[in-house]
This record gives structure tokens, C-alpha cells and sequence, in this order.
């Protein structure tokens, strides 16, 4: 039709965010903010409909000339490696909304502001076809979170908020640097796929992929930078988590798949064994810390550190089955620890407590809520039939094939995970009856059904027929692995 579709998905929100400092009424902000990010996803649905599975180039460009005396560009674009974070970040901010209806009772309007100013930055930074362009989106986002996490979260929250800024902002730093050595040795423009083609230099890649690694490993976050997470989920609000948890971390993860892999494929073949041994000890550490936590946010938010292993294992495996497996658990991550930390602020609304010692008899108080629980909890542990199995199957095969040791850490990794998710869920649903009688839980209602749903759709989906979701990424999958191996045996 002509429109430029990825204007409007990434900006439909900044003008829903526009339209809401107009409004007077808390309740006419929250079905105003509703009704744009359900839009945007309207949006999202009709570009993956458009979208076409044959072809690794990228879809629905749009360029247009910004600062012409540096070279850069108004460029967006999308390929089956980004078309389905776009999709992901759009549904998960209609839960987020949802999920504020109630729990967020003072300045609505600044915080639903802040959530689809959030949204419409995180979309431009998987749609950004230039460097400086993807710099701005990726940087402006602190922002929003940081206001997120530092306003509207717990008695610790301010300092979580800076902790979370200054770890990510020093990340981001690096990142600059990096993005200006690109430009001066890459022909001087922060055209993302001119800078794809040019032949950099061994030292020059190795450089950038440490200054990028350190960068996209905080937002990860992978060890030892990983520290802020676990503050950050604790103290922000539901939605914040959410937000950290379904999208915020992907970008780690999709910068390594942007920038290191295609930009820098002999670096980023030479150091691959290090980012394989990095991923397991997060698979293993990770899924240790969570097996000690007593705090469900605490539990969930390592839970993401050991899965994120997964991504960054498949990824570096760098092979077709390793990276299919890494972008479609990156997918489910967001799906599911998305849906663990909406059912965390769910219970903590009716109880003000996150201590799993507390909880107790849930099946009985609240059955509904208890059998989704057990849905999500089981897709977290990537039980056969769920979205989680394949993507680790895939991400577990790749790792096997690639270093012997790492998947036998990975096999580690996933028996802690079972170990940790099933103990949290007998002790909160199937465990004496405490919290559960005294408190007379109320089961989950239509709006939180509504926000629920969308999630358990996409864990039963995937986990029962995941080609749809594979046939996305497919051709660009195995376009990037071309590209990396055909220029990674210099080295």
C-alpha cells in the first residue's frame, strides 16, 4: 500500500504518549494507552502477514537522508531475525498496560508516558538500518527505564534505578567508541549493511568485538556483569519486569547478532570458544542462584541469567541448528519469563509478599491462577509440548556439536532449572496452606485472563507447532552463517 509500516509501528506509540498528556481522567489514560499499544500490535500482525519467508533481505525499508554532512540516515528495515522481537515487543506492551491497571495508582499518566515511550525505542532499535540511528534508540531508552524502575518501584528502587543506569550506561559508552571506530575504518558511514560488507582488518575486529561484548553483555546481562538485574526485577513494577525481562534483554542478544557476527565474523569465530564458555558458566551459575532464592522475583530474574546462557550459546555455536535455537528461545524467554513475572506481580498485589516460605495452598485459593502457573513454570523448564522444549532442543544440539563440554554444562543447566522451578511451585501451589487461607486469594479476573492468554497461546503454539516461527528466521539464519563462515576462516 505504500505506508511506511515500520514508521508507524515504532512511532505509533510517541503519538499515543502525545495524546495521553491531554488527558485529565487516570481511567481515560489507561484505555487510551490500551487501545495504542493494541494498535501498534494490529500493526505488527499485518507486517508478519506481509512479511516474506523466502528472502534474507531486508522488508519494508524506508530511507531517508538526516545528517547528510556525516552520512546519516533515517533508515528502517526488518529481516527474519528482527520481524519477530518487533512482534514480541509490541504484545508485550499491551500486557504491560493490563498488567498497570491496578497496581499502578499514583502518577498513571507520567508512568503510561514512560511505558510507550519505552516501547517505541525499544522497536526502533530492532529497526534500524543505521548505526547512529540504532545508537539513539538504544541509548534513549535508559530513560524511560530508568523512571520506570526508579519512581514507580519498591522502597529500594532508587538504588536499583541507578544501578541499573550506570552499569547499562557504561555499557553503552563502550558501545560509542566502538560504533565511531566502525565508522572511520569502515568507510566512513553507519550504514548497517555497507558496514556488513566491508573487510575489516583482524586486529580492528577484535577490538570492536570486546568494546561490543562488554556492551551487549550487560544487557544480557551475562556473568560477571550481571549483577544489576536481580536488584532491577526485585524493585520494579510489574510491568517494569516484564519490559527487562520479555524485550530489554534481547538486545544484548540481538546486538550480537546485528553487529559481532556479521560485522566481525573472524573475531567473532577466533573468540567463540570464550562466549561459549562464558554462556555455560551463566547457564550453570545462574540456575545455581535461582535454586538458593527464598524471593520469587529474585528466583525468576536468575532463572533469566541461566536461560539467556541458552541464547548466547546458541548463537556462538555458530551453527544453523545452535542459532535457530538461540533467536527462537530468545522469543520464548520473552513470552514465558515475561508471564512468570506478570503471575509474581499478580500474587503480590493480594499478598505484599514475595517470600515463597509464605505462600502455600494456592491450588485451593486460586485454581485458575495455579494451573496457568504451572503452564508457565513448565514451558520455563522447556517441558516436551512447550515453547521452551524446542528452542533448547535446537540450542542443546548446536552447543553438543560445537564444544562437547560446554553442552554437557547446558544439560547441567537445565536439570538445575527443573530442580529450582518445580520446588517454587510445590511450595506456592501444592504446599500447606498458609497465605492461600489467611488471605482468602481471589482468583485471576477478565483483565488479567486477558493479559494471560496471548502468553499461553504462544507457550502451547510453539511448543506444538513451532515451523511458522522457524520459517521467519529461516533464510536469514542461514544467510548470517554464510557470511560468518565465508569470512571467519581468515583468521
Amino acid at each position: 500500500m505504500g505506508l511506511p509500516l515500520l514508521s508507524l509501528i515504532v512511532f505509533t506509540p510517541v503519538a499515543g504518549a502525545a495524546v495521553l498528556m491531554f488527558l485529565r481522567s487516570d481511567d481515560a489514560v489507561r484505555r487510551t494507552a490500551l487501545a495504542v499499544t493494541i494498535l501498534d500490535l494490529a500493526l505488527c500482525v499485518a507486517m508478519l502477514a506481509s512479511f516474506d519467508t523466502t528472502t534474507h533481505e531486508m522488508q519494508f525499508t524506508e530511507r531517508r537522508l538526516w545528517v547528510p554532512a556525516l552520512g546519516i540516515t533515517y533508515a528502517l528495515g526488518i529481516d527474519g531475525i528482527s520481524a519477530l522481537f518487533v512482534f514480541l515487543t509490541a504484545l508485550l506492551g499491551s500486557i504491560c498496560v493490563l498488567a498497570s491497571w491496578v497496581a499502578i495508582d499514583r502518577k498513571v499518566k507520567a508512568f503510561m508516558v514512560s511505558l510507550l515511550s519505552m516501547q517505541a525505542l525499544m522497536l526502533g532499535v530492532f529497526c534500524a538500518l543505521d548505526l547512529f540511528l540504532f545508537y539513539v534508540f538504544w541509548e534513549a531508552m535508559l530513560i524511560p527505564m530508568y523512571l520506570i524502575i526508579g519512581v514507580w518501584g519498591g522502597e529500594g528502587r532508587v538504588y536499583a534505578a541507578f544501578k541499573f543506569f550506570l552499569y547499562t550506561l557504561a555499557g553503552s559508552l563502550l558501545f560509542l567508541i566502538g560504533v565511531i571506530v566502525l565508522y572511520f575504518n569502515g568507510g566512513e558511514t553507519f550504514d548497517i549493511l555497507a558496514l556488513t560488507a566491508k573487510d575489516l582488518p583482524f586486529p580492528v575486529q577484535s577490538w570492536l568485538f570486546f568494546a561490543f561484548l562488554i556492551a551487549f553483555a550487560v544487557k544480557v546481562p551475562m556473568v560477571p556483569v550481571h549483577t544489576w538485574l536481580p536488584d532491577a526485577h526485585v524493585q520494579a513494577p510489574t510491568a517494569g519486569s516484564i519490559i527487562l525481562a520479555g524485550v530489554l534483554l534481547k538486545m544484548g542478544a540481538y546486538g550480537f547478532l546485528r553487529f559481532s557476527l556479521p560485522m566481525l565474523p573472524e573475531a567473532s569465530v577466533y573468540y567463540s570458544t570464550l562466549m561459549l564458555s562464558l554462556s555455560a558458566l551463566a547457564i550453570v551459575y545462574g540456575g545455581l542462584l535461582a535454586l538458593a532464592q527464598d524471593d520469587l522475583k529474585k528466583l525468576v530474574a536468575y532463572s533469566s541469567i541461566s536461560h539467556m546462557g541458552f541464547v548466547t550459546m546458541g548463537i556462538f555455536a555458530l551453527n544453523l541448528r545452535g542459532l535457530q535455537g538461540g533467536i527462537l528461545q530468545m522469543f520464548n524467554h520473552g513470552v514465558t519469563t515475561g508471564a512468570l513475572f506478570l503471575f509474581v506481580g499478580l500474587i503480590y498485589e493480594r499478598t505484599h509478599t514475595r517470600s515463597i516460605a509464605e505462600y502455600g495452598g494456592l491450588m485451593k485459593a486460586a485454581p485458575v491462577y495455579t494451573a496457568f502457573l504451572a503452564l508457565f513454570t513448565l514451558s520455563s523448564m522447556a517441558l516436551p509440548g512447550t515453547n521452551s522444549f524446542i528452542g533448547e532442543l535446537l540450542v542443546l544440539s548446536g552447543g553438543f556439536a560445537a564444544n562437547l563440554a560446554v553442552g554437557a554444562a547446558a544439560v547441567l543447566g537445565a536439570l538445575l532449572g527443573a530442580a529450582y522451578l518445580l520446588g517454587m511451585y510445590r511450595k506456592v501451589a501444592l504446599g500447606p496452606a498458609s497465605v492461600g487461607v489467611r488471605f482468602k486469594i481471589r482468583d485471576v479476573n477478565a483483565r488479567e485472563l486477558a493479559a494471560t492468554l496471548p502468553l499461553a497461546v504462544f507457550v502451547l503454539w510453539v511448543g506444538l507447532y513451532p515451523k511458522p516461527f522457524l520459517n521467519i528466521m529461516d533464510a536469514s539464519v542461514e544467510h548470517l552463517l554464510v557470511q560468518v563462515h565465508a569470512k571467519g576462516s581468515g583468521q
